[in-house]
């Protein structure tokens, strides 16, 4: 008997994350089972599918994986998330069971390191108010508040896929990076490239601060009017996390003395309301959260889910495991 493969996700998002190269992969591993049906797949659709299948793979739009469901395939080993969070899927059973899971954290964190370190550049560099002068008629005004990516100190906080790929790309550059994040040991900081420091130090310290803490209870708010005011004057924040870390009346309060500069992937709710104040202060740029994988990009997650497909077969470590025990710090 060989390999089963399950593909839960419905037609549309297939269509988003595999191309015609990434089905030709699949087939030369197993025998593919895909879902066929628009729309949240329903019990009896999951249940056809994962029928004696070794592998799943899920991704956005997926439900969650409970016992009657899990019932029909006693030889799953793993189910791969090609998409972020986990949560969504993740039951009790899937633990219980011994089955693995995997998340496409990873290659979505590519693209919001990317973007962040794209923001960061541009916003040391003055590109969107300068641009904006340009357009209006100015031309070498404002350019004794360019700064380089070149010895300042860039703050980090949370080193999950996204925070540490970012600390990687700044390896390229001669900076300070400083880490904020509990669950990080000053080690792991260091074999990062960075120095593992508290909140309060990082905030004080850093040119730049980009977030990437997960969306959990403790990180709600966590940048609040106090935390904002440890920040330096003409500090940048950066948020490609998500917007509900940030208190965005306190920031908006900060941004309107002029003291610091914010570009915001994300924002809590999104979009912001049409007379949000973050809208039209000049010193805030906002983006559609685009940081992640976003139209071609979307293809690292197929190719991440048959990589891990691979790993697994082979025996080797998997590139984004998640353990039950992590849960609880996720987002």
């Amino acid at each position: 008997m060989g390999v089963k493969i399950a593909i839960l996700a419905e037609p549309n998002i297939q269509q988003r994350i595999f191309d015609d190269s990434h089905w030709r992969q699949l087939a030369d591993i197993g025998d593919v089972a895909r879902n066929d049906q628009p729309g949240v797949p329903r019990p009896e659709i999951l249940k056809r599918l994962l029928e004696g299948a070794d592998y799943a793979i899920t991704s956005w739009g997926c439900p969650s994986l409970p016992r009657d469901i899990l019932e029909v395939a006693p030889e799953l080993k793993a189910v791969i998330h090609a998409a972020g969070t986990v949560k969504g899927i993740v039951t009790p059973d899937l633990w219980s069971r011994g089955i693995r899971v995997s998340s496409g954290n990873g290659p979505l964190g590519i693209g919001v390191a990317e973007t962040a370190l794209g923001m960061t550049i541009a916003s040391l560099k003055e590109m969107w108010r300068l641009s904006q002068d340009t357009r209006n008629g100015k031309w070498s005004e404002g350019r004794g508040r360019v700064r380089e990516l070149y010895r300042v100190t860039v703050g980090v906080i949370g080193a999950g896929k996204a925070g540490a790929h970012y600390v990687r790309l700044l390896r390229n550059f001669e900076v300070t990076t400083l880490v904020y994040d509990p669950v990080l040991t000053a080690e792991q900081a260091e074999a990062m490239g960075a120095v593992k420091a508290e909140l309060e130090e990082v905030l004080r310290r850093s040119d730049v601060v980009s977030i990437h803490a997960p969306s959990i209870p403790e990180t709600y708010k966590m940048f609040n009017r106090e935390r904002l005011g440890w920040m330096k004057d003409d500090a940048i924040l950066i948020n490609t996390a998500r917007g509900s870390i940030v208190d965005e009346g306190a920031l908006a309060d900060e941004l309107r003395q002029g003291r610091l500069f914010a570009c915001l992937d994300v924002t809590d709710p999104e979009p912001p309301a049409a007379d949000h104040p973050l809208r039209s202060l000049p010193n805030c740029i906002i983006t559609p959260h685009l940081a992640g994988a976003v139209n071609n990009g979307v293809k690292r997650l197929g190719q991440f889910a048959i990589d891990e497909l691979r790993r697994l077969i082979a025996g080797e470590p998997l590139g984004g495991e998640v353990k039950e025990e992590q849960m609880s710090i996720l987002a």
